[in-house]
């Protein structure tokens, strides 16, 4: 059994260090990824992305889901629905927003739901394989679970700063591998590097 606090640590050295990184120079890392994102990304139109609105001092990827959406994506944000669940809900320009929990702000109750095809996947840190460590609540675990279990396998396409890579994350038996990684230096597929 992996232990908790590992993992609570390793959490918040990744966070500090992503903390530190200054709101200007989030902002262009930010850009840097969206268009690196934006071209590296292949799906036909109409595919459901999930991505996040951003709170804290993660990534914003509000210009990379704009391209996305330019591409042809529908797009949807996670809406916390109770302690143990997101949903994604559509993201439709001109809809009001609403407080969705953790601080960020989506779609309200009268919002298509949707099964993401692809997950734009927040984290507090990630390793060179594909494991990542989320914030702690399990909401993506548990909602990549339930797509699992639903016979859909959404591509997970971490997104974070470089800062935020460790060695190795202790992945436990039901930690899903992600299947790519974007950073400030570009776009990664697990197992091979793209530019």
């Amino acid at each position: 059994m992996i232990s908790r606090a590992l993992k609570a640590q390793l959490r918040a050295q990744r966070l500090a260090a992503r903390d530190a990184i200054p709101s200007e120079s989030r902002i262009e890392k930010s850009l840097v990824m969206a268009e690196a994102g934006g071209a590296a990304i292949d799906f036909v139109p109409g595919t459901e992305v999930s991505g996040f609105f951003p709170i804290k001092s993660e990534v914003d990827v509000r210009p990379l889901m704009q391209r996305l959406k330019d591409k042809g994506a529908s797009l949807s944000v996670p809406v916390v629905v109770d302690k143990q669940t997101i949903v994604f809900r559509e993201l439709v320009a001109g809809v009001p927003l609403v407080s969705t929990g953790f601080g960020t702000f989506g779609p309200g109750p009268d919002a298509r739901v949707v099964d993401p095809e692809i997950m734009l996947v927040p984290m507090s840190a990630f390793d060179r394989i594909g494991h990542r460590i989320g914030y702690g609540a399990g909401f993506y675990d548990r909602a990549i679970s339930r797509l699992h279990d639903m016979g859909r396998q959404p591509r997970l396409i971490g997104v974070a700063f470089d800062c935020q890579e460790i060695e190795v994350i202790p992945a436990e038996d039901h930690d899903v591998a992600l299947d790519a990684i974007l950073t400030e230096s570009g776009f990664k597929v697990f197992g091979k590097e793209l530019a």
